[in-house]
């Protein structure tokens, strides 16, 4: 039987309960009195709507008519018409629907025999009860078995009533009997006194109040349960015409919604069934308070009326939850169906995707070191698809439970689980099966390398054969020995046969890597027939000798008397391509004349060089392969990296944080590309069959290589922008459609590794040339390459400043770097902050600039890669046209000085070792000296035109002129001990940040956390009193000449008191008078006066304090080299000074 059937029959069950309590009282016979009486099949058929108490319940309230619930003998319902004087007023419409409702309410059985009629009209008037009897007659709508009428009990009314009655017989036809009683007690003959009510003299308790509400409750549960049964017939409708959803958010969301209402119906029927329970004990409470007590038949009726639709609506109840069940595990198989379908696409998806990449895994590696990177990736890409793998078995594993829960559609999961089984297994034997062709490719190149290995090894062991031992017979003999002990290693080492090779590698060996057998293979043939031919030369020499041959060695300079030297090594200006070629030319000229000589030595030398000649080749072959492979991986990550960034199509796959920054990530690399693909590998393959000469091939591009520093300066940069978005989309794109096994960062790191590479492969280039022509090109070459990588390792360390408001790239070249212990001692400040600077080390960082030295706080960081780096604190920095140098410091060979405005700073600083302060003192001596020079001619320059431009001095100060020729040969006599640069400094120094901005004047004060860096009480005390004497005494020879100043400080008393001068004003100085005065004008104001020289030297002196370079007078091997802060913004208005005229 159907979910539906049930539901059907549950709820039609009430339908036929209400039809019989409500509806049938209108189809039951009439009686035959009644002239209106109608086929009882017709009012079956006909659509009555049934009365409820509720509906007349102020009509029922008047209670004209009531039922009782009294029983006649035979078991008659009793309606009683009580005394009412306004029985006539009575609404015929509420009479019928009284008299309707009333006999509807007994049961069938009961109706049928029909309803005995009690008319009280006791108090009434014979017309009255006429006229209600012939009423009652007219519109009683049941069958009736008896009418009783207690007629009035007034003397007249009564006997008018008998009279009446008997005329009027045949006017009251009724089918049957009424009998006219005089009293209580005749009634009571007819009906028992049990069944009468207490107004006609009877016992049985009823209250109509009481039973109207009670009527009223049973009527209302009887419509609930019809509500009931309806609603869950139409909720089973529903639920059994759903059409199941396709995917798991509908299906989930349709099973919360049938169970929410499956919830709110339940608790309808919760509710419904309480409401019956409360009814039926209402009406048993007698009964239930005491036992004795007797229900009339009307009382039972209810009961059993009530009761029965309780277990109709408890049949309902338990036929929906039988359909709720079968329906809600229908909807939990679907919503797991769709999940496991859910889940095998997902899974199906993700074995396709890591099937297409172990597809991609075709690449058998071209060295050991590749095939060992593979392996590493496939290891790592299994472990990772590990988790794929066990999802989907899992998942084929739910097989045997969807079998075991009678699932509905196991037809259809069954091929999904065997597929996934499939599909597993597949991709386990396929990585499997990847792994073993790499292992063998592994163990070919294990072997290829064995090979080249033994083959390098007996050609290094053929050149390190000492040429003067083999010409004796014993050395020779030895050599001998050493060849066939060499020979004997080969078995284990070399390769027998090159077709088993083919044979038993076929499966892994494609073109490039059976090129590279056949390669290695050739190699150790020529290796083989050089060892053959070597041991033929020392069989004969290790034959017995007639006489004594003495060994002759090719002199070296047989290569410098060449008459054909190759011009290439000059240093001249033509274009690479007419200089290379002339080299070419001229180098086999001579390589052939050395030939000739070699010859004439001796064949054990030419196979000496013959030898060095093989390993030069074999260099310059890795140099110019490496280079091409090298230029192909950089356009191969700029077309399949950096263009696809442009790519419309691509656009959608980058993340906007991504989007713009290219340049951020990829550098220069372009540059760096077309640098080596159109210019560098070019001229390197020209140099292909001279491998001795390659060194000029670097020093002609050696200032190209400067691109590099740029690339490892944004290197940090790009590489934390790649950790943010490594596992982007667009970059796994990318590497796929390159098919690349390694991700973009690993080709980024690319241009790093190769500039480092050249030194290598010099170094062994230059190790197998000593004696050739390019050795010195080679060495030459070797060094600027370090010193490239020198750069670009203290550019590495220069990024890493932070705190420098200024622009560092204005401070010139980055000459050295490293870290020192610093010792302050300035003459300005806080007693106790110079002295605990005295005695207390800094740990501090110098960056030197051509223009200034930095002084920075080294900081270790966390993180990852170059983000783990150190990073530079800025502290203060030194204008190195006002920086001066001691380089020996008593007590210490590790220390030197920089002092900074004439002394007024001093900054001990200590190495960690010696060489590393001579490295560093001479670098500054450089600077200084250049600046110097600069100065010097700038100097000059000025002073010729300045010096023109002086004005003539009258007659009778004829003594200035004397004086300036004086002072001017006193200098010229000093000029090896002092020169005096005054105004120089705009020539030499950038245009400084203001204060605050960059390197303003150096801080004095030391920070709390500094003056806290632990004590050394080994350091002796520094004592600069004797520099500060040197620096003194040498002032003190300085003579005033004509020229312009700037003024430092303010003055203001002057001879004349009208002439002064500020900070800052620039003044000329005219002629020098008597009594030690000079005139001077304020070219600010206009004005002119005379000021005493003394005050003079004190106004311009301290501010163009000259550049000096001088050595100590004090008898230490101390000297010191320094550009005074004279070079200042007064430089800017091109002043004259004093050392001006001088220069």
């Amino acid at each position: 039987m159907s979910q539906r059937r049930l539901l059907r029959e549950g709820h039609e069950s009430p339908f036929r309960i209400l039809q019989r309590f409500f509806q049938i009282p209108h189809g039951r016979r009439h009686s035959r009195n009644n002239p209106h009486q109608i086929c009882s099949d017709e009012i079956m058929h006909q659509d009555i709507i049934p009365l409820y108490a509720a509906d007349i319940q102020d009509q029922l309230k008047k209670q004209f008519a009531y039922l009782s619930g009294g029983r006649g003998g035979d078991g008659c319902p009793v309606i009683t018409f009580p005394d009412y004087p306004a029985f006539s007023e009575i609404p015929e419409k509420e009479f019928q629907n009284v008299l309707t409702y009333l006999t509807s309410i007994p049961s069938l059985r009961d109706a049928g025999i029909g309803f005995i009629l009690v008319i009280d009209r006791r108090q009434d008037k014979w017309t009255s009860v006429k006229a209600s009897i012939l009423r009652i007659a007219a519109s009683f709508p049941g069958n009736l078995q008896l009418v009783l009428v207690l007629r009035p009990t007034g003397f007249f009314h009564r006997a008018l009533s008998d009279i009446a009655f008997r005329f009027n017989k045949d006017e009251l036809k009724m089918k049957v009997p009424i009998i006219m009683l005089g009293s209580v007690s005749e009634l009571q003959g007819y009906i028992d006194k049990t069944q009468l009510t207490e107004d006609l003299g009877g016992t049985l308790d009823y209250c109509h109040n009481r039973w109207l509400s009670r009527r009223t409750a049973i009527e209302g549960f009887a419509q609930k349960v019809k509500q009931t049964a309806q609603i869950l017939q139409s909720f089973g409708t529903e639920l059994a015409e759903t059409e199941l959803p396709n995917d798991v958010q509908s299906t989930s969301s349709l099973l919360a919604t049938h169970t929410e209402k499956k919830d709110k119906m339940k608790e309808d029927i919760r509710v419904a069934v309480e409401q019956g329970d409360d009814i039926l004990g209402s009406i048993t409470k007698p009964v239930t308070e005491n036992p004795d007590y007797k229900l009339n038949q009307d009382q039972l009726d209810n009961q059993t009326t009530v009761e029965r639709l309780l277990a109709q609506l408890h049949e309902t109840e338990t036929a929906f939850d039988e359909f709720w069940m079968k329906h809600q595990q229908k909807l939990e198989q679907c919503l797991r169906l769709r999940n496991f379908e859910q889940n095998f696409r997902e899974v199906k998806a993700a074995l396709d995707i890591v099937s297409e990449r172990l597809s991609a895994f075709t690449d058998v590696g071209n060295s050991r070191s590749h095939v060992e990177h593979i392996l590493k990736d496939l290891a790592n890409f299994k472990e990772k698809s590990d988790e794929t793998v066990t999802k989907a078995k899992m998942l084929a594993s739910e097989r045997d439970a969807f079998i075991q829960s009678n699932h509905y559609a196991v037809d259809s999961i069954i091929p999904k689980c065997s597929e996934l089984h499939h599909l597993c297994d597949a991709f386990t034997t396929e990585i499997e099966r990847r792994r073993k062709l790499l292992n063998k490719s592994l163990e070919l190149h294990d072997l290829l390398e064995k090979s080249m290995k033994w083959c390098d090894e007996g050609i290094y062991l053929l050149a390190s054969q000492p040429v003067d031992k083999c010409q004796s017979q014993d050395g020779a003999e030895s050599a001998l020995q050493e060849i066939e002990k060499f020979l004997d290693t080969g078995a284990g080492n070399k390769i027998k046969e090159l077709n088993k090779i083919y044979e038993e590698y076929a499966h892994i060996l494609n073109e490039d890597l059976k090129d590279h057998v056949q390669k290695v293979f050739q190699k150790q043939e020529s290796m083989e027939e050089m060892f053959q031919k070597r041991q033929v030369s020392l069989k004969k020499l290790a034959a017995k000798q007639t006489r004594p041959v003495q060994p002759v060695a090719p002199r070296p300079e047989a290569f410098v008397k060449s008459p054909c030297t190759s011009p290439g090594l000059q240093r001249e200006n033509v274009s690479n391509s007419e200089s290379s070629a002339l080299r070419r030319v001229n180098y086999r000229k001579a390589k052939s004349e050395t030939t000739e000589l070699h010859q004439s030595r001796g064949g054990s030398t030419m196979d000496d060089e013959e030898n060095l000649a093989v390993l030069r080749q074999h260099v310059m072959n890795e140099l110019i392969e490496t280079e091409r492979a090298y230029v192909e991986e950089l356009l191969c990550v700029l077309e399949g990296y950096a263009a696809e960034m442009d790519n419309p199509l691509m656009a959608h796959l980058i993340p906007p944080e991504l989007q713009n920054k290219k340049d951020i990530l990829f550098g220069n690399m372009e540059e760096i590309y077309h640098f080596h693909n159109r210019i560098f590998l070019r001229e390197l393959e020209t140099y292909v069959e001279y491998p001795e000469l390659v060194g000029r091939c670097f020093l002609d591009q050696m200032e190209d290589f400067q691109i590099y520093e740029k690339y490892c300066q944004n290197k940090p940069r790009s590489e934390s922008l790649w950790r943010q978005f490594s596992d982007s989309v667009f970059f796994q794109e990318c590497q796929r459609k390159l098919d690349h096994k390694l991700s973009l960062d690993s080709y980024l790191l690319k241009p790093v590794q190769r500039i480092t590479k050249y030194q290598l492969l010099l170094k062994e280039m230059l190790k197998y040339s000593k004696n050739c022509e390019g050795a010195e090109d080679l060495q030459e070459a070797l060094t600027s390459i370090l010193g490239i990588l020198k750069a670009v390792n203290d550019s590495m360390h220069q990024i890493a400043i932070t705190g420098y408001d200024g622009n560092l790239n204005e401070l010139g070249k980055l000459l050295m770097q490293g870290s020192f212990n610093v010792w302050t001692d300035h003459k300005k400040g806080h007693t106790k902050v110079k002295d605990l600077a005295r005695f207390k080390p800094m740990q501090r960082h110098l960056f030197l600039h051509e223009k200034a030295v930095l002084f920075c706080k080294k900081r270790e960081e966390n993180g990852e890669g170059y983000e783990k780096a150190p990073s530079y604190s800025y502290k203060h920095s030194l204008n190195m046209a006002a920086v001066g140098i001691t380089e020996n410091v008593k007590g210490d060979a590790k220390k030197f000085e920089i002092w900074y405005n004439a002394r007024e700073e001093v900054y001990i600083v200590q190495a960690p070792t010696p060489e590393v302060k001579a490295t560093w003192v001479n670098e500054i001596r450089k600077v200084l000296t250049s600046q110097l020079q600069a100065c010097r001619e700038a100097s000059q320059h000025r002073t010729l035109e300045q010096t023109q431009s002086l004005p003539l001095p009258a007659s009778s100060c004829a003594s200035p002129s004397r004086n300036h020729i004086r002072n001017t040969k006193k200098m010229e006599e000093k000029k090896a001990d002092l020169t005096s640069l005054e105004g120089c400094g705009a020539t030499v120094a950038p245009k400084y940040p203001e204060k605050g901005k960059g390197w303003a004047k150096p801080s004095h004060s030391l920070d709390a956390s500094e003056e806290n860096d632990g004590w050394s009480s080994a350091e002796e005390a520094l004592n600069s009193s004797d520099a500060e004497e040197e620096g003194a005494g040498g002032a003190g020879e300085i003579k005033l000449t004509p020229g312009k100043y700037t003024v430092v400080t303010d003055y203001d008393k002057g001879v004349s008191e009208e002439f002064t001068v500020k900070s800052g004003d620039l003044v000329q100085l005219i002629r020098e008078g008597e009594d030690g005065l000079w005139f001077v004008k304020n070219l600010s104001s206009g004005r002119e006066g005379w000021i005493p020289a003394s005050n003079l030297l004190m106004l311009i002196g301290n501010s163009k304090s000259a550049q000096s370079l001088s050595s100590s007078e004090s008898g230490t091997a101390s000297s010191n080299l320094s550009t005074s802060s004279s070079c200042s913004d007064s430089c800017n208005v091109s002043s004259t000074s004093f050392s001006d005229i001088k220069g």
